[in-house]
């Protein structure tokens, strides 16, 4: 093991004590009765530990091949991390779904429960949970009177998001994981003293929110030039011409609706309307799923025929990274997202949704993609796949390296890649894909286009609102005349754009980048080129920003 490797290891041990939900959250063991420090302090412990590191790294000099890709790396997503920090917007950042808060909440999702120490653990959480965020408040003061603040209209929503949390008739989160565990005697007691604790502690965080926090929040929601450009480049590990990007968003979201227009009249007869298309396809029982149980075991069949399909023609994926679990979360937010294994595989990795409250039947047709998305030989091949690459990868960088970019990227080059290999024949999968895509390309135009309030085209391919400059509602327009989503799921959407700046172009520019790496390493390998090959190369390289990925292709 080089000193890169050694240095990466002890990092990742030293983060561990700073941050015990993390270590819980990426499967690091030993850590899941303990909770972070988020006062001011804590962040700072953390911020000063990332310094440390860059200090150390930046006088190592790689020996080989595998080490300048580990330092590159490093020194792209530590010092990103820390920029982000020294810029303000670490510890002030309060959006529907990133914050200290939710970071609390969450790792509960991913708790083992099985067993006294595992229920201990979650007693302890819980306990520990209304001390963590009275710290949390404390940071947030702080951040609020030197200026640093989120926007109201993100605080207040983060406030709803408390009261389902808490009500009884509605998600009652603690009160609800209490009571599914098993315990007795003094362990029953500690849970239920916690799960108490931890429910008021969280209404009143939704008071402190419209109370104090929001009177002095920001009147906008957009995150202005220079955070902006932060953001992206933190969230696709590359720096992108931001207008260029936004002018592409248009020019793709047209292409794919053209190409939805000739799926739709396949679907429902010559001069059919995507509409058209769209109810067809909602009306067929065939395609239609009641009960949100029921749906995540459709899910979970489609999730295990596409691992078992995959694997030894154009993947070869090892036997732990064989198994997803598809699950439903406890809360309603209406969230999709997956979750890594542990480190030893005792945890597998997990497909989760958060269905939003109403939504009581589901439509196949929409999902097939998401189910290749979060599954394989999306996000579970290609995090899975870095988890068993001890031989290659180091710890820092098969636990804790992540780029949204170039996993979200290749989760939806994932999907166009299930549409090249065959999988959506079926005309209503592949307008599910489509459709999907669209989502993708309209929020590159979105959030953009918000954030930095751009003037909307005045040749826009739609004919809409030309000349103009955007604003959240001109946003939530857009977004409902081109996503056939439902209200209750694509308002959880805007509002994480309007929260979150930067994240959600990061999916369609992060596939971009991935199909133009491999047309690259295509023209230069020539006829040597070799598809499985290819995603074997790339993944085996692990998370990394788009930049040092394309860097690091090119000298395969």
């Amino acid at each position: 093991m080089g000193r890169i490797d050694d240095l990466a290891d002890r990092y990742v041990t030293e983060w561990a004590e700073l941050s015990p939900t993390g270590a819980t959250y990426v499967g690091i063991a030993g850590h899941d009765d303990k909770t972070d420090d988020l006062s001011p302090e804590g962040f700072e412990a953390q911020a000063e530990h990332v310094r440390r590191t860059l200090n150390d790294l930046d006088v190592i000099e790689p020996e080989h091949e595998a080490e300048q890709v580990a330092k590159d790396a490093m020194m792209e997503r530590l010092g990103l991390e820390l920029a982000t920090y020294d810029a303000g917007y670490t510890k002030s950042a309060v959006s529907v779904i990133s914050s200290g808060l939710h970071g609390l909440r969450g790792v509960f999702d991913v708790m083992p429960t099985e067993g006294d120490e595992a229920v201990a653990n979650i007693a302890a959480r819980l306990n520990g949970f209304a001390p963590a965020i009275e710290q949390y408040k404390t940071t947030l003061r702080e951040e609020a009177a030197a200026g640093r603040v989120s926007a109201r209209a993100q605080l207040l929503a983060v406030a709803e998001q408390c009261d389902a949390w808490t009500d009884p008739a509605r998600d009652n989160f603690f009160h609800g994981l209490a009571g599914r565990l098993t315990a007795s005697g003094a362990l029953t007691t500690e849970l239920e003293r916690g799960a108490a604790a931890a429910t008021a502690a969280t209404a009143g965080f939704a008071a402190f929110l419209r109370d104090e926090l929001a009177p002095v929040g920001r009147d906008k929601e957009a995150a202005g030039a220079e955070r902006y450009s932060l953001a992206s480049q933190y969230f696709l590990g590359a720096k992108v011409d931001l207008h260029e990007t936004y002018l592409w968003g248009f020019a793709e979201l047209h292409r794919l609706e053209r190409e939805m227009a000739v799926v739709s009249a396949a679907i429902a007869g010559s001069g059919a309307t995507v509409d058209d298309a769209v109810a067809l396809l909602d009306a067929d029982p065939a395609r239609r799923i009641p009960g949100k149980e029921a749906f995540r075991d459709w899910m979970q069949a489609l999730a295990d025929k596409a691992i078992s399909e995959l694997n030894g023609t154009h993947f070869d994926i090892e036997p732990p990274a064989r198994k997803i679990e598809c699950c439903l979360t406890p809360t309603s937010d209406g969230g999709i997202y997956y979750t890594g294994p542990s480190e030893d595989f005792s945890r597998p990795g997990r497909m989760w949704w958060a269905v939003p409250e109403g939504i009581t039947e589901f439509s196949t047709w929409r999902e097939v993609t998401t189910v290749y998305h979060e599954g394989v030989p999306g996000h579970h091949l290609q995090v899975s796949q870095t988890m068993l690459r001890k031989d290659l990868l180091n710890r820092w960088r098969r636990l804790l390296c992540w780029c949204s970019g170039h996993g979200e990227g290749w989760a939806l080059y994932a999907e166009r890649l299930m549409d090249e290999l065959g999988y959506l024949e079926d005309p209503g999968d592949r307008l599910g894909m489509l459709d999907g895509q669209a989502l993708r390309a309209a929020r590159v135009i979105v959030d953009i286009g918000m954030h930095l309030e751009y003037e909307i085209p005045r040749d826009n391919p739609f004919g809409f609102h030309p000349g103009e400059r955007w604003t959240p509602e001109l946003g939530w327009e857009f977004l409902r005349g081109h996503v056939r989503m439902a209200d209750e799921v694509l308002r959880f959407e805007w509002k994480r754009y309007l929260g979150w700046p930067g994240q959600a172009p990061s999916y369609k520019v992060g596939e971009r980048i991935w199909m133009q790496a491999r047309e690259e390493t295509k023209q230069r390998k020539g006829a040597d080129f070799d598809l499985k090959a290819f995603h074997r190369d790339a993944l085996n390289l692990g998370s990394l920003g788009l930049d040092p990925l394309r860097k690091a292709l090119a000298r395969l």
